[in-house]
């Protein structure tokens, strides 16, 4: 067979809407992210989730930690309760990272970033009495439900919805697991 002197006829490109490309909306492996928030919304969400996901690791770890320490003659309740509550903050990590990860950020894993990023204090050394464990964790739940409510003016200003079901749902856990501490401390 020969070989045609004719080139293939090219296609002019298509032309679409200009957006530009932010940090969030880097190129992935198949091209700028386009979910129908602002790359500019989708840093500012993230960087408010990774907030939430410092907090709720704080609060995992200094739940746990109480979990292994408390003593006293509430150790039952409490040594089962706090399993259970680290339990389901350790469950909610992921879906908070994972979320910021859909937006198109890095999700914050080092302890040095939950450090400059959450709003509660580490564990203390020394652990504390059961009762003062308890006001720990109430007032931790209480911060953590703070957080979580602080993003949704831009969430709903950005029309996302995953992220406000998953703020509604943290800020049900949260305020109620404070509420059932509470109730530990009256008289």
């Amino acid at each position: 067979m020969a070989k045609s002197d004719k080139k293939p006829a090219v296609k002019a490109p298509v032309k679409t809407a200009a957006r530009p490309v932010t940090k969030a909306a880097s190129k992935s492996a198949v091209g700028p992210i386009d979910i129908g928030i602002s790359g500019k919304d989708r840093e500012a969400i993230a960087k408010g989730l990774n907030g939430l996901l410092a907090d709720t690791f704080t609060l995992y770890l200094t739940t746990h930690n109480f979990h292994w320490n408390v003593t006293g003659p509430m150790f039952n309740t409490l040594h089962v309760m706090f399993m259970d509550q680290y339990t389901e903050l350790w469950n909610a990590v992921d879906p908070i990272a994972e979320r910021i990860r859909a937006l198109g950020v890095c999700a914050s894993g080092s302890f040095g970033d939950f450090r400059k990023l959450s709003t509660l204090p580490d564990a203390p050394s020394t652990p504390p009495k059961a009762k003062d464990m308890i006001r720990t964790l109430v007032n931790g739940h209480e911060a953590v439900a703070r957080t979580a409510r602080s993003l949704f003016p831009l969430v709903d200003q950005a029309s996302d919805e995953p992220t406000a079901d998953l703020l509604t749902q943290r800020l049900d856990v949260h305020e109620k697991a404070a509420w059932m501490l509470r109730s530990l401390l009256e008289e």
